[in-house]
């Protein structure tokens, strides 16, 4: 890919404050971690998505789209991809009766705010959550007995040719940490949610519960990208860790979380080498003490 002749082109249609070289990805990240992209375009539109995409369709430029970068791993290498990133700047909200309906962008603890202040119950679960609504409904979100696929009424998606329609909730295959979206590439546009009328003091009650739990026992004071593994059937990646005796377990900079062992932390310098190595040494040792596969829910993208 010719970086500065692409560049031109973005330019064309973009501000150029919006059209990053060579970005490091660890200021783009919560890991703080990752090299260099190629190109990265933070949109503000559908119709610079629309273009970005067929433009990248019809001169085979491979691309990769992010939120916020909160479930992300970026290798120390960087990303050889124009890197389309769906965040702050595209991220209208519009309330309509009981349903939200929202730019990808938008943050969860932004749309659940907005709920909240509405009387709209259901959006509880996502408040701590920190990354975006596209992401959320891309890999079927969850937290503390909700999930996006039990609020999700419609989704606006386009695909690599840059056809733009819209899902209905069955159409969209939501399953534990996966869709549709994420098995065909979609990109999430626009997300209608069917929420549930209630009285603010419940719902503020219920956020205020589930953020002391995170607050206590998640390190959210440190680096991280969240849950690094998914849930075993009837099991808990987290216990499972612990148990092993890899609490605080520490390789490079990379840590197992003193405080939650489901979460890797990055204690200072850690790189994509370092957790990487930390993850397989984590499914060795599950692996042989349990006999159970602990797959990865973070992102590892790039190198």
């Amino acid at each position: 890919m010719h970086i500065a002749k692409q560049r031109e082109f973005f330019l064309e249609f973009m501000d150029e404050k919006n059209v990053l070289t060579n970005e490091l990805m660890k200021n783009q990240t919560s890991f703080r971690i990752g090299g260099p992209a190629d190109i990265l375009l933070i949109v503000k539109s559908v119709e610079e998505i629309q273009k970005i995409i067929k433009h990248c369709y019809e001169n085979r430029i491979p691309y990769y789209i992010m939120g916020n970068g909160s479930n992300l791993l970026i290798h120390d290498k960087g990303i050889r991809k124009v890197v389309i990133k769906i965040a702050n700047s595209f991220s209208e909200v519009k309330v309509e009766g009981n349903k939200i309906i929202a730019e990808a962008g938008v943050l969860l603890s932004k749309i659940s705010n907005i709920a909240l202040q509405k009387k709209l119950s259901g959006l509880e679960f996502a408040g701590g959550i920190p990354g975006t609504l596209g992401g959320a409904v891309t890999m079927n979100a969850g937290a503390y007995g909700g999930e996006m696929k039990d609020i999700v009424k419609t989704c606006k998606v386009i695909d690599e040719r840059a056809n733009i329609f819209e899902l209905n909730i069955k159409e969209l295959q939501m399953a534990y940490r996966t869709s549709l979206i994420q098995e065909k590439g979609l990109i999430v546009l626009e997300v209608t949610i069917q929420l549930e009328s209630s009285e603010y003091d419940t719902i503020k009650t219920f956020m205020d519960d589930i953020n002391l739990k995170r607050a206590t026992k998640q390190p959210l004071n440190l680096p991280s990208a969240g849950s690094i593994f998914k849930r075993p059937p009837g099991l808990y990646a987290g216990k499972l860790i612990q148990d092993s005796g890899l609490r605080g377990y520490k390789i490079g900079g990379a840590q197992v979380s003193e405080l939650h062992c489901g979460f890797i932390v990055n204690v200072g310098g850690a790189t994509s080498k370092d957790v990487s190595d930390l993850i397989s040494h984590i499914q060795n040792t599950v692996r042989e003490k349990y006999g159970v596969e602990l797959n990865t829910e973070v992102k590892m993208i790039g190198g």
